[in-house]
């Protein structure tokens, strides 16, 4: 079970879309640590939570244009989930897309991506 598996949707919800952004991104920051190890399985339960967090926020936006544009940014993930090797330039271009969702988490590019 993933971290975020009891996370509800209400609570989910109430979090501003920036703030659902910032937290996946913080969970693939996450990923991108284990991007050089052979760590195979934390850095696949990285992805489960990304992806989980990604479902929530599709199911808790009410705007079908943002929604749409998540769940193609989440094939990016899911294509880095099933990945046999892991590939960083596949990685680093799918957190730079998730942050340009947004104006407010497009400004934090710099400080993760440098």
């Amino acid at each position: 079970m993933t971290q975020h598996a009891t996370l509800s949707l209400e609570r989910w919800a109430r979090f501003s879309h920036e703030h659902q952004l910032m937290m996946i991104a913080n969970e693939m920051n996450r990923a991108t640590r284990l991007m050089a190890t052979d760590d195979r399985p934390s850095r696949n339960l990285a992805y489960e939570r990304v992806l989980r967090l990604a479902d929530l926020t599709v199911e808790a936006n009410p705007k079908r244009a943002f929604r749409r544009e998540l769940l193609r940014w989440r094939d990016l993930v899911g294509a880095l989930y099933l990945a046999a090797t892991p590939d960083s330039q596949a990685h680093h271009a799918a957190l730079r897309s998730l942050l340009q969702l947004s104006p407010a988490t497009a400004v934090q590019i710099p400080y993760l991506l440098g």
